[in-house]
């Protein structure tokens, strides 16, 4: 499937995106910005700049990802997810990113401070705030979000039924 970038979408000169790329509509991606393969920016949903999106990313609509934020390949990032990236909320503060782990999921409205790293395989579930670094194969809930259980867990339950 060839690209398909959606009207009235706006990306900035120096955005590189892969083979395959779809946006939906309204969609704001700014410079240097790295996106790859097989990847897809829902509706309304902005980009701002100097982001890092790796293979087989799925963000949903109206998701904010702001400046130095990196998200591994195979992630799913639900609608209305909003990451930060300024922990004090003043102008000329440092901007630190978080970072999402490879096969990740996060549920709608999720909110991400700023430096947290989400480990490989985690689940966050909708409405958490993820305050602190979450270890690879966790599943949190909760504001602000805490460990409930582990990913294969979850599996496991599901393949008995």
């Amino acid at each position: 499937m060839p690209e398909k970038i959606r009207e009235p979408s706006i990306i900035y000169e120096n955005v590189k995106y892969g083979k395959n790329f779809q946006t939906g509509h309204f969609v704001l991606i700014r410079s240097e910005t790295e996106i790859g393969d097989d990847c897809l920016v829902g509706t309304g949903t902005i980009i701002d700049g100097k982001v890092k999106i790796g293979n087989n990313v799925k963000i949903q609509s109206a998701v904010y990802i702001p400046p130095n934020t990196v998200i591994h390949d195979n992630v799913f990032v639900g609608p209305r997810v909003c990451f930060t990236n300024d922990k004090y909320m003043y102008y000329g503060a440092e901007l630190i990113g978080a970072e999402v782990g490879e096969g990740s999921r996060i549920g709608a409205n999720a909110t991400i401070l700023p430096g947290v790293k989400i480990g490989k395989n985690c689940l966050i579930g909708a409405g958490s705030v993820v305050t602190k670094n979450i270890p690879d194969n966790s599943v949190v809930c909760g504001n602000p979000a805490k460990i409930v259980g582990k990913t294969s867990e979850l599996l496991a339950k599901k393949t008995k039924k």
